[in-house]
């Protein structure tokens, strides 16, 4: 046997072994072997992955994709299963573990994590992050993950996170999910103008944020977006106000010009005869968001 097949022979045994060990494993063992894998295998490129488990890598991943849908719901080891199927998908030349992990469900999977009230915060960014990495492969991975009722379950998660960085990571998929996306771009703007009345003021602020981003992709304004983006200006978050304010300045080159100068003349209306009802308030009220921005645009 000559020295070549000799560690060939090594490494194959080396890798079935590990196999094995995952198959016969508990948590705590196949949690042990993840954190190696994470350990020792980022930024790798598939070649380098199929010599590291002797040209049998999608073995491996198959055994994670089956494992993460059996136990998503109970927690076990989620985030180092999502880092581990990120290092095969983030590969370079590794489109074919895309191709595997998309055909047993697992943009489904990874979207319900999402969902789960149970599921923690560092778990939903580590999901987050995969889908990002899906979208980055090209337009027909964003349709796939629009298709799968994307769209909702990220804003819905943005909604109702209490972590800024989820909320980033959400922010950041919904803004690509829109770009090279025509197919769906129109969806994902009308889920930005759904979080604007969110109660998270976060979120708020990166719907806004983000709908200043989009609304060039879409061209046409939505009407709809005027009366949730003018009650933005009577937050006490002056964030949330900024961006509202800078957002209704963009929209001054669309059709709804007009509606948001009437709506904006309305609510100035409403405020100063507050005033006249309790003229205590006088000076707090003359500079209020409403006069600001009516005076900016007209």
């Amino acid at each position: 046997m000559t020295s070549g097949n000799a560690k060939t022979d090594a490494a194959i045994n080396r890798v079935f072994g590990l196999l094995q060990e995952w198959d016969k494993g508990n948590k705590t063992t196949r949690g042990r072997i993840l954190e190696e894998f994470i350990a020792n295998n980022q930024g790798k490129t598939a070649p380098e992955l199929e010599l590291e488990f002797a040209q049998a890598a999608s073995l491996f991943l198959t055994r994670l994709t089956a494992w993460i849908r059996l136990t998503y719901m109970l927690g076990t080891c989620v985030n180092q299963q999502l880092q581990a199927i990120q290092i095969f998908l983030s590969a370079p030349s590794g489109h074919k573990y895309l191709g595997e992990f998309l055909e047993v469900g697992g943009v489904l999977t990874v979207l319900e994590i999402l969902g789960l009230k149970q599921a923690k915060e560092a778990d939903k960014a580590e999901a987050l992050k995969l889908l990002q990495t899906i979208c980055n492969a090209g337009r027909k991975y964003k349709e796939l993950i629009c298709e799968s009722y994307g769209i909702r379950a990220v804003a819905e998660c943005l909604a109702r996170s209490k972590s800024e960085e989820t909320q980033e990571q959400c922010r950041q998929l919904l803004q690509m999910l829109a770009q090279g996306n025509p197919k769906y771009e129109v969806q994902v703007y009308k889920g930005l103008i759904a979080l604007l009345p969110a109660s998270s003021p976060k979120a708020q602020q990166m719907a806004a944020q983000t709908l200043r981003i989009v609304q060039p992709i879409v061209a046409e304004a939505n009407p709809n977006i005027v009366e949730p983006l003018l009650g933005l200006l009577r937050t006490l978050h002056l964030e949330v106000q900024y961006e509202a304010i800078e957002l209704i300045k963009d929209l001054m080159s669309y059709e709804v010009q007009k509606l948001i100068l009437k709506r904006l003349v309305e609510l100035l209306k409403a405020t100063l005869d507050e005033t006249v009802r309790r003229p205590q308030i006088l000076e707090e009220s003359k500079s209020t968001p409403e006069k600001k921005l009516l005076n900016l645009c007209l």
